[in-house]
């Protein structure tokens, strides 16, 4: 009988005390050793001379519109491009058709990812005014990566946007609570003073600095005051990362890979396909996201993708739909980031693989350690490839970085020991189940 179902052989991997070149031999969908394999017998060998084998990406901010409309997106087709994309694992946002917000809706969710999800899922729950009572239980229940506050800039009924009820969301219940975090009330008050057909670019000036700031203190004030840690979401701003720094004993922070990539020119260019919320920002902010990426203020990097159709997107602002696809590109651009310097690939991994499993308390993902779930990533950081959009499989079609050429690119994802994606293809049938948390049961 053979000693692993793999081994990868020859590749450099990025393991958590560096890089090394190295052998990884896989049993029973589990990492089981790291060292010279060359000699072990495999029932399956894959020669990876040439690629870094990275442990399987997270995209910790998705939005998979499932149940919504599938001719914008399923759960399906998200994580048939998450895995093309070179991602392994996603947790998907609650707010959905209907929105994600009871015991009901969840198992419903959970069951539904049987033979649809083509990598692992985490499932948020959202908070509304009407279930505060139950999320401290709702936390707990399988496969639930948190609980989401939409404090400003919401759908349906899971707008919480006042201080009194912030802060009995955060006593119900005590893992981690993750936040869009932007202030409602000057959102509402800032309203009247644009009017449609405005150009694009006043998005970031309605959906100012200030509204971003305002609403991240007002949640740090709380957080302390309770306890509860908090995770923002989609940082944008210098002004909060200078902040935050202040609030690490309550808080971690996520930046959005749009908001490392795309700087205010984006409106001009993209129009409506450079609307998102937080707003895409002028360069001062991406300078200070990438001073934070380097000085460790910043957790985790995510997509926060959020398709939606040609038609809604390209409505005159600000009538048209907030929010930009991602999943299937995110780790494309991070490569090309890491390529032109401004990021090591084993920062990346901290913010794409360990940063997530820490922050959201994953168990068996985020590293290439004996053990850990045999989700590799594997980069070929030399290949140079255009992003075109009729490589995108979301079924909108659409991403706002088409035409930018990459250096660096992944090349396949194993799930599990799996081969699950090689060149562009996706391989077998989708076997992505629930991502175990350690706080939640089972």
């Amino acid at each position: 009988m053979p000693a692993f179902d793999l081994v990868l052989r020859g590749g450099t991997c990025v393991l958590p005390w560096g890089e090394e070149a190295t052998d990884v031999g896989v049993r029973a969908g589990r990492i089981a050793a790291i060292g010279d394999l060359r000699t072990a017998d495999a029932a399956e060998s894959i020669d990876c001379t040439g690629l870094h084998i990275l442990p399987g990406l997270i995209d910790a901010h998705v939005h998979l519109r499932d149940p919504g409309d599938p001719a914008v997106e399923t759960l399906e087709t998200g994580t048939r491009a998450a895995l093309l994309g070179g991602l392994t694992a996603v947790f998907d946002m609650p707010n959905t058709a209907p929105s994600i917000t009871d015991r009901e809706r969840l198992d419903w969710k959970r069951g539904y990812l049987d033979g649809r999800a083509w990598v692992d899922v985490g499932l948020y729950v959202g908070a509304s005014k009407k279930n505060i009572p139950e999320l401290a239980a709702l936390e707990l229940q399988p496969n639930v990566c948190a609980v989401k506050v939409f404090a400003g800039s919401s759908t349906g009924d899971l707008l919480v946007e006042d201080d009194a009820s912030l802060e009995a969301v955060m006593r119900s219940g005590r893992r981690r609570i993750c936040y869009h975090s932007e202030d409602e009330y000057r959102l509402q008050e800032r309203k009247p003073l644009f009017h449609s057909g405005m150009p694009h670019r006043n998005h970031m000036v309605w959906r100012d600095v200030d509204c971003a700031l305002i609403g991240t203190q007002r949640l740090m004030t709380l957080a302390r005051r309770t306890g509860r840690p908090a995770h923002i979401l989609h940082v944008s701003t210098a002004e909060e990362l200078e902040l935050l720094r202040d609030y690490r004993d309550v808080s971690t922070v996520e930046v959005l890979l749009n908001h490392l990539t795309q700087t205010d020119e984006a409106y001009d260019r993209l129009g409506g396909y450079a609307v998102m919320n937080p707003p895409i920002r002028d360069e001062r902010h991406l300078r200070a996201a990438w001073a934070a990426i380097a000085d460790g203020t910043i957790d985790v990097v995510g997509s926060d993708h959020a398709p939606h159709s040609r038609a809604a997107k390209e409505r005159p602002w600000p009538d048209g739909a907030a929010g930009l696809t991602g999943v299937q590109t995110i780790v494309p651009l991070m490569l090309d980031h890491v390529s032109a310097g401004r990021l090591s690939l084993s920062r990346l991994v901290d913010l794409m693989c360990a940063g997530p499993a820490r922050v959201y308390g994953a168990t068996g993902k985020g590293r290439l350690a004996a053990g850990y779930d045999a989700d590799f990533t594997l980069v070929d950081m030399k290949r140079e490839r255009t992003i075109e959009e009729g490589w995108i499989v979301s079924p909108c079609g659409w991403t706002p970085f088409a035409g930018h050429r990459c250096t660096g690119w992944p090349v396949m994802a194993i799930l599990r020991g799996a081969v699950a994606m090689r060149e562009d293809e996706v391989i077998g049938s989708p076997r992505g189940t629930g991502v175990r948390f350690a706080e939640a049961r089972g």
